[in-house]
């Protein structure tokens, strides 16, 4: 920027003090006109120095759609300034215009009085101003979360997301932060996301867009210790249905550490929540521009949501409603499966009580650790009791649909304590999940998955084993601390628990004190 002439310094001077305060305005006018009649120095542009007003807040749950999505996202497009730009960034370059050859500022009395009086200004207008709050927020025990709304530009192979303020807002100092975008952030393979406001001098350097997209984008990561359904639903989808559902799908996911298989398990409702490309963050060359990015995942708990901190005060029987209609099951005024067949069966009249369909449970049976080690004695034990069996062994490549629609069908989820439970989601209003709880799970048992499906309007049902039924039991016998007494182990920190409770222990079921809760349950069912 070339030095400006004197009348020019008068304008603006005269410009910047009327904004300001008509007192000081009367002030400078007469003390320009001074200099302007006495001296020739050329005077310099004076810009704040204060980098406590750069930062545009944007609110926590902005939903409102700039204007229409295009039919699909822009493309990438490498851009050959970007690395430049970004290096220049980094290493606080200065503005180019305070370096021009030539330029010569005088540094008289007249000079040093009017750039005090513009500074007192300022400040004085930043101390009554409202007070400016920081684009992320690192508060949350559980998460951090970064929301800019305005220029927000990503750049995947560097995993920056910058943030370029107006003009007006700029400042001498740039804050940055260092965000793990998922919804733990003391996972340790969760690599992290840089964030960045950027400072007068940095934005005039700022990497050029290579695509401008007119709906918001979301940052995640898409891993951590996903590989299970509670992991799967805990970490990841929950707490993206909450950070996204409230745009209506008018979103874009830029995902770090994209995971192929999860896309592919999950992809209805992934597709449900965006209906955009999904972008290989780490992979994409090119600045992404938004008018709004959220980097990182709101979350509230373990498998939960509290719906007075999402913006349209969702709730977990919400996302169960929400994933059964993405899965095309049945509305939430349909009645489980035996008393739909029955209702119906009973305007027949042809029909007898024998033909009546039995309620059907669902029996899942873990492949390695807690699995059932007397399967056919507790399949037959079942049908005893008056029940339709349907034994199931998931794994990760199960077609999710196909599960959703078996789940859908039943009755009663029973399963004994770990992460297939998770599916109790797809089940209908009032099925019963039959919990079987091993040694040491009493706590995590309502912790992790009773709480959760009463709270989705299912009944939960707790099977507490006896000593003798854990297999720890016949390995260690009666006497050692995981079998008498697993407080004792669980004092002792999550690897003892975790060895023991977690991954030595299968069940092997008593069927005649297990009798009982079947009876109960199928009692609960007809009533």
């Amino acid at each position: 920027m070339a030095a400006n002439s004197p009348a020019a310094a008068v304008k603006g001077v005269a410009k910047t003090l009327a904004r300001r305060r008509q007192a000081v305005v009367g002030f400078l006018f007469a003390l320009v006109v001074i200099l302007v009649l006495h001296t020739t120095v050329v005077f310099g542009p004076f810009q704040p120095t204060n980098g406590n007003v750069i930062i545009q807040s944007p609110t926590g749950e902005q939903n409102a759609r700039t204007s229409s999505p295009p039919a699909s996202p822009a493309s990438s497009v490498p851009n050959n300034s970007t690395q430049a730009a970004l290096h220049d960034i980094e290493n606080g370059q200065k503005d180019d215009a305070t370096k021009k050859e030539g330029q010569t500022v005088k540094n008289d009395a007249s000079d040093k009085m009017q750039a005090e009086l513009i500074r007192q200004e300022l400040d004085q207008d930043v101390k009554h101003g409202a007070p400016s709050k920081p684009i992320c927020d690192l508060s949350d025990p559980r998460y951090d979360i970064c929301e800019i709304s305005g220029d927000a530009r990503a750049i995947g192979t560097n995993r920056t997301v910058l943030y370029v303020p107006p003009v007006d807002e700029r400042g001498a100092d740039g804050p940055e932060w260092a965000i793990k975008d998922q919804s733990r952030k003391y996972l340790e393979d969760i690599m992290e996301v840089k964030v960045k406001t950027l400072s007068a001098a940095q934005s005039l350097v700022a990497p050029e867009c290579t695509s401008k997209h007119d709906v918001p984008a979301i940052v995640f990561a898409m891993n951590g210790i996903i590989g299970n359904p509670w992991h799967d639903l805990s970490d990841v989808l929950i707490p993206l249905f909450i950070t996204a559902r409230a745009y209506d799908g008018e979103v874009q996911f830029l995902v770090t550490e994209l995971q192929p298989w999860f896309v592919e398990k999950y992809r209805l409702i992934l597709t449900n929540l965006s209906r955009y490309d999904i972008v290989d963050f780490n992979k994409d060359s090119g600045v992404r521009c938004y008018p709004h990015i959220v980097v990182g995942l709101h979350s509230h708990g373990d498998l939960d949501i509290d719906p007075a901190r999402t913006p349209r005060n969702y709730t977990l029987l919400d996302f169960r409603l929400y994933i059964r209609d993405i899965f095309s099951l049945p509305s939430k005024g349909i009645g489980i499966p035996y008393k739909e067949a029955n209702k119906k069966n009973s305007t027949d009249d042809n029909t007898t009580v024998t033909e009546k369909q039995k309620p059907r449970l669902l029996l899942i049976n873990r492949g390695m650790s807690r699995k059932f080690v007397n399967l056919p004695e507790i399949t037959a034990a079942v049908q005893a009791a008056g029940f339709e069996v349907l034994v199931v062994e998931p794994h990760r490549d199960m077609s999710l649909e196909e599960f959703a629609r078996m789940l859908d069908s039943s009755d009663v989820l029973m399963g004994v304590h770990g992460a297939a439970l998770t599916n109790f989601f797809f089940l209908r209003t009032n099925a019963v999940v039959l919990q079987v709880v091993g040694l040491g799970l009493e706590r995590e048992a309502m912790h992790y998955y009773g709480a959760q499906a009463m709270k989705v309007m299912l009944q939960h049902v707790e099977y507490f084993i006896a000593a003798e039924e854990s297999t720890l039991y016949e390995k260690y016998g009666k006497d050692h601390p995981a079998v008498r007494d697993p407080d004792s182990i669980h004092k002792q920190g999550w690897q003892g628990a975790k060895q023991y409770f977690w991954a030595e222990q299968d069940i092997r079921l008593n069927v005649t004190r297990f009798a009982p809760t079947l009876h109960q349950i199928l009692q609960t069912i007809r009533e």
